[in-house]
């Protein structure tokens, strides 16, 4: 099953953020904390495509970027279109 993904750190003001947006629009999420994780970051940075920064946010199998990606997706009311399409329940 498609999920949203969160790749985040501690001390990440866009990360809180982001994590926030999203407990409002009451979507589901799964965080990755990178913080003191090699692996997963190797792993985000490989995702996406080369992106170090966080947080770096995915739906389902779409890379959707930062936390400033997810609040245009949001404001432009295409985020609840591509949750769906993503097979995502919230």
């Amino acid at each position: 099953m498609s999920e949203v993904v969160v790749y985040s750190s501690r001390r990440c003001g866009f990360c809180v953020r982001a994590k926030k947006l999203l407990d409002e629009q009451d979507i589901p999420f799964r965080e990755i904390d990178i913080s003191d994780d090699p692996e997963a970051r190797l792993a985000l940075i490989q995702r996406s495509g080369g992106q170090r920064t966080v947080p770096q946010i995915f739906i389902g199998s779409e890379h959707v970027g930062g936390f400033m990606e997810l609040l245009a997706l949001q404001r432009s009311g295409d985020l609840e279109p591509l949750l769906e399409s993503q097979g995502i329940e919230f």
